[in-house]
């Protein structure tokens, strides 16, 4: 027996000892999914017990180092863990903005003090962040911020505002985009600063979208002070934080789609569990094709996810890819969506009623709308791949 052989071993008799039967069940809603947090309300004793065992183990962030909090696992490892997991349709334990996109960033450009006070913290599921990055009148051409931070001599004076700043209510750190120097061009002068959402200053204001939650938050930030140690890296190059920190977001969005790792049911097993196989509403031959279809453009982007991770780990990073992953990931997300509304039919338009699931189907249909505009909207994605992954001529 290898070694690898002899870890999937270990790894799939510690599964089978330690992750609750609740938690081997497909994510059908919100309340499913872990955060985290200092305000973490679990559904159940299975959710908290899940994550506590997998952060005491690391593998909540299983490649990490571990004296960060992580697993310390090689890349065979972590795809074995990956696998292991999927096969008993195992849930992801936490879900964190601090996991997808700070952790990376930290790793790379944060100093030891911070890497040390922050990175334990999200692998644990402790600290819930949340991304200070557009602005009214800042989005796609976010390098037009105008969020100010004041040089005070041992800490910065913050005032501005952020906007779609998801979870902002509910996160007890942020990591935001500020504009430190507006003497030279809009890329220049902006920094990185992490602080805590606690801080006196700190409001925010939630957004509400057509679904009828409110995921989003506009933060105001008026006179919040920060310490100089929470700036991350060099004072007014914040930028290429926030170029790198995006690829991780794309990567992010982009497969929010994936059928593996018991995160979401396929399309198929939706329509058996909810509907049954003899339901008239399958016999139309162009629906079936369609989930087919469906099915099969997923499972191929969840390997293309797999093999473009591996090839990450391997230093070669995503770059401009992450644009053709989160351009096409949201894509898949609004066509699975369309699709769950069809087999419901004239059902999956109830907007509210215990007896329709309180109209979870139409509300998260109408929010995957959104999938095309967070983290840089479609349009400039596929400008994006135009030039820098295809390099036509002209783009």
């Amino acid at each position: 027996m290898s070694d690898l052989d002899a870890f999937r071993a270990d790894v799939r008799a510690w599964l089978a000892e330690n992750c609750p039967p609740e938690m081997r069940e497909p994510i059908r809603g919100d309340e499913d999914v872990c955060w985290g947090g200092r305000n973490c309300e679990f559904k159940n004793d299975a959710q908290r017990l899940w994550l506590e065992r997998m952060g005491a183990k690391g593998w909540t962030v299983p490649e990490w180092p571990t004296q960060y909090g992580g697993g310390g696992l090689t890349r065979e490892q972590a795809k074995v863990l990956r696998e292991e997991m999927g096969r008993i349709k195992a849930r992801s334990p936490l879900s964190s903005f601090g996991i997808w996109m700070l952790g990376p960033a930290l790793l790379k450009y944060g100093n030891e003090a911070q890497k040390l006070e922050h990175l334990p913290k999200i692998a644990r599921g402790e600290i819930r962040w949340c991304q200070g990055y557009s602005e009214p009148g800042a989005g796609s051409d976010l390098a037009s911020l105008r969020t100010s931070a004041e040089d005070k001599g041992d800490h910065y004076l913050v005032n501005g505002s952020k906007v779609w700043t998801s979870y902002a209510d509910k996160a007890d750190w942020i990591f935001c985009l500020v504009r430190t120097d507006s003497s030279g061009p809009k890329h220049q002068g902006i920094s990185f600063l992490l602080f805590d959402m606690a801080s006196e200053g700190v409001s925010t204001s939630p957004i509400k979208l057509i679904s009828g939650a409110s995921p989003f938050c506009q933060t105001f930030f008026d006179n919040v002070k920060v310490p100089k140690k929470d700036l991350m890296g060099t004072p007014g190059k914040g930028w290429d934080i926030a170029k790198y920190l995006l690829t991780h977001e794309r990567d992010m969005i982009g497969g929010s789609d994936s059928t593996g790792g018991g995160m979401r049911d396929s399309v198929s097993n939706v329509a058996k569990r909810q509907i049954g196989l003899d339901a008239a509403i399958l016999a139309d031959t162009a629906l079936r094709t369609d989930i087919s279809r469906h099915e099969i453009n997923a499972w191929a982007f969840a390997l293309t996810m797999e093999r473009t991770l591996a090839e990450a780990k391997q230093g070669q990073g995503t770059g401009a890819l992450s644009s053709m992953l989160k351009y096409y990931g949201t894509e898949l997300n609004k066509e699975r969506m369309q699709l769950l509304m069809s087999i419901r039919g004239s059902d999956g338009l109830a907007w509210e009623g215990e007896e329709k699931g309180e109209g979870d189907l139409a509300r998260s249909w109408l929010r995957s709308r959104a999938n095309s505009i967070e983290g840089g909207t479609s349009e400039v994605q596929l400008n994006i791949i135009a030039k820098r992954v295809l390099e036509l001529p002209g783009a």
